[in-house]
């Protein structure tokens, strides 16, 4: 096999011809063959999408992989142009394509306008291309029901990522950096060796590849550190890679720990229902500054998706009104999320439940069915008293229709509104009604209040007033019932939240 290598952009190098048997004998292979055995990243017969830009590390891993015969991997190449430099980046799609011919493999291509992403997004275009490139990877792995994800990362990659990391000062979590197999699909197979390994193992097999000029750009911090800071570092230790992959090694299994950890403490201090993630305040306070931390980067990882743009600033602000003498308050995040204090509870919300719901009022003209904004609907019926006052769910409620009249009025909360609780004499403001019950600002308006005339007879789900009260001896009374009102069942239990200890 004769073949070219381009190193800077253009220029080419000849090599000599690669013999095809000595493959199995090449040291980088063997390498690389030990690593997925022992670690387990492939099994035999998988589907694999080989995420190929037509760099060298890229080009290596591709080569590598349809080596290695034994596990009989199906895999398909997928190529995300970006955009970013005009026809370079049009060769690149076209150089993967035929790369892939080549091979003989499946080739998926897509382009995304990576600038346009940055802007609607409002990220910077290196994290807008990297999101882009992993949506589409997805993608590609569920049309084709692929088990795993091949990425070129290599050592020097981690040790790029180490530092990047450092210097924006992540934590455990950050400095911990890429692993071997990652989110249970991302696999990278040349994670454990270099830049140089990679670059001779093209020149034995005789390979070209591509050079992102941008790459040589140190206006991006990553090329900083690629091109000035760690050759500086070598200096003091020619092996400062290895050291660091090292340090990001004894990182990644502190993390599984710390991990593992929080996978059995969260779920007895944390609840997920349709606004949001909720944790036990009392319970989160109780524990230590670092296990806090991880309890809040959880909560937003689930309603999230990811911690991106999340930093120690954010977190310390969010500990900051847990420990607040304040029982109430609430702190914005990135992308629009707010964290909520609501006196023993903790808030994680997305953008716009923070302000609760909008202002709705419905016409009860008699006995029947009504749909509710929300998403439920509330029924009337006349029938006989129950049986059994104290079996009477807190979704429905009993009134005497001679004392209360029809048409009935069912709205949201404002400001002002007062009625007469059950089993109290005088007059009491619904505001400090919902102070008392510890309902959470932001689901006030989602608790209905039923008015016959300008007279409050329930409170949904909470209080029945003495108006209107159906009393023994009533032979006929109006039963109100709201049985399938979700944000209801929140509200519900919002002043007496129960998680598992």
């Amino acid at each position: 096999m004769r073949g070219e290598l381009k190193a800077p952009f253009g220029l080419l190098y000849r090599v000599r011809a690669f013999r095809e048997d000595s493959l199995q004998t090449d040291p980088l292979l063997r390498k690389i063959s030990e690593t997925i055995r022992e670690n387990l990243l492939f099994c035999q017969g998988d589907t694999v999408v080989v995420a190929v830009s037509g760099g060298a590390d890229s080009v290596a891993l591709l080569d590598i992989l349809t080596s290695m015969r034994k596990l009989s991997l199906n895999l398909v190449v997928a190529h995300l142009n970006h955009g970013l430099r005009d026809k370079e980046s049009d060769d690149d799609a076209a150089f993967v394509r035929e790369l892939s011919a080549r091979y003989r493999l499946p080739f998926e291509l897509q382009r995304v306008d990576v600038k346009e992403v940055s802007k609607e997004r409002k990220l910077s275009l290196e994290e807008a291309g990297r999101k882009a490139r992993y949506e589409w990877f997805d993608m590609v792995a569920r049309s084709c029901s692929a088990r795993s994800i091949a990425l070129g990362h290599h050592a020097d990659d981690q040790a790029e990522t180490f530092l990047l990391r450092l210097f924006r000062g992540s934590g455990i979590t950050g400095l911990a950096s890429m692993r071997l197999l990652s989110s249970g699909r991302y696999v990278r197979p040349l994670l454990m060796q270099t830049r140089d390994e990679i670059l001779a193992y093209l020149e034995r097999r005789g390979l070209s590849y591509r050079h992102d000029r941008s790459n040589d750009e140190t206006v991006f911090l990553r090329n900083r550190i690629r091109h000035e800071c760690l050759p500086y570092l070598r200096t003091f230790n020619p092996a400062i890679s290895e050291r660091l992959n090292n340090a990001a090694e004894i990182l990644a299994a502190d993390e599984t720990v710390l991990e593992t950890l929080i996978d059995q403490r969260f779920p007895r201090l944390s609840r997920s229902d349709s606004d949001g993630v909720v944790l036990d305040l009392k319970a989160v306070r109780a524990e230590l500054p670092g296990l806090r931390f991880r309890f809040y980067r959880r909560a937003l990882l689930l309603l999230r998706g990811d911690l991106a743009r999340i930093a120690t600033t954010h977190l310390k602000k969010i500990d900051q009104l847990v420990h607040s003498s304040r029982t109430q308050g609430q702190q914005s995040l990135p992308g629009g999320f707010t964290v909520m204090r609501c006196y023993d509870t903790l808030h994680f919300l997305p953008a716009g439940k923070e302000s609760g719901s909008e202002s709705w009022e419905i016409r009860i003209e008699g006995p029947g069915r009504y749909a509710l904004p929300d998403g439920g609907t509330i029924s009337v019926r006349l029938t006989e008293p129950p049986v059994n006052w104290g079996s009477v769910p807190l979704s429905r409620a009993y009134f005497d229709p001679a004392i209360v009249p029809f048409p009935w009025t069912l709205r949201t909360f404002q400001p002002g509104d007062r009625f007469r609780p059950f089993g109290m004499g005088g007059t009491r403001k619904i505001k400090d009604f919902f102070i008392d019950r510890k309902i959470p600002l932001f689901l006030r308006r989602r608790i209905p209040l039923l008015f016959s005339g300008e007279e409050l007879i329930w409170v949904c789900g909470l209080r029945v007033s003495e108006s209107g009260r159906a009393q023994l001896g009533t032979q006929e009374v109006a039963e109100v019932e709201i049985p399938d009102f979700t944000q209801y069942s929140a509200c519900k239990t919002a002043g007496r939240m129960v998680f598992h200890h």
